[in-house]
């Protein structure tokens, strides 16, 4: 792990509904992730150079303590309902790094943060949804984290902190979640304004350094708008450890788009 590598960012992307980038369109919409495909299909080609692994925090994941996946080969876990039979027959092989996952509790640990290990955790469709769309090839290895219960913003910050040295080695951190994430809210009329407002904060808390970024992403629930765009906040969790392993430079918003009325954005930290 101690070979020369060219610094990656750490970043946070929008996973998406579901399966939605392999999907038959009749169910709605052909256009209504069309943009976000297109973002996640262009990634790879921003990065300084291909990643040695990915560290990738997924909303969809919560355990007691930071935990992280460390299988050989992950399985792919379809934490979906409701969608066409051949979305629970995707594929995305990509390898796991045991040695990667023991570093990442070590250094967790040497931060205070108690961490754990999960040999037997798959890749959930926070993870492979969006990866498969960036990298399909599948051969970059990849280790999942958990966010850790409670979902305590400061906590996070704190664990991307203690992992920003990964991206020294090459390693790409990865946030997985949504910046809007009320599924009774998509495409109802009031969610626009709403949506845009709470967007609008949250990319302006992201482009400043990080001694005044980390402040405003503690107390989120401040925000326009915060409850109704997160009614639960695990989706917009995983932003905060980008933020913490983003350094002290400013942030900045590399995608927007407002997929079902609702305002999305990606985010960038090369600090």
């Amino acid at each position: 792990m101690n070979n020369p590598s060219a610094r990656q960012p750490a970043i946070f992307i929008p996973h998406g509904g579901g399966p939605c980038f392999f999907m038959d369109w009749t169910w709605g919409p052909a256009d209504t992730w069309s943009a976000t495909e297109t973002f996640l299909k262009g990634l790879a080609a921003t990065l300084p150079e291909p990643p040695r692994a990915l560290l990738v925090v997924s909303g969809h994941w919560e355990e007691p303590a930071f935990t992280a996946g460390s299988g050989a080969q992950p399985k792919l876990i379809f934490d979906y309902s409701g969608f066409p039979d051949d979305t629970y027959r995707l594929t995305w092989p990509a390898p796991g790094e045991p040695e990667l996952a023991a570093r990442v509790t070590r250094m967790l640990g040497a931060a205070g943060l108690p961490p754990a290990l999960d040999p037997n955790r798959g890749y959930d469709h926070g993870v492979f949804v969006p990866l498969k769309v960036a990298f399909p090839g599948a051969e970059i290895p990849v280790v999942t984290l958990s966010l850790a219960a409670g979902l305590d913003p400061e906590l996070h910050l704190a664990a991307g902190r203690a992992l920003a040295p990964l991206r020294d080695e090459g390693v790409l951190i990865v946030a997985s979640g949504m910046s809007f994430h009320n599924l009774r809210g998509y495409l109802q009329p009031q969610t626009a304004e709403r949506a845009r407002a709470f967007d609008a904060w949250l990319t302006k808390a992201a482009e400043l350094p990080a001694s005044e970024r980390d402040s405003l992403l503690r107390d989120w629930h401040s925000a326009p708008f915060a409850a109704y765009c997160h009614p639960r906040e695990e989706h917009l969790i995983p932003l905060l450890v980008a933020a913490g392993a983003g350094g002290e430079a400013a942030g900045k918003c590399i995608f927007k788009d407002e997929p079902m009325g609702a305002a999305i954005s990606a985010y960038r930290f090369d600090g």
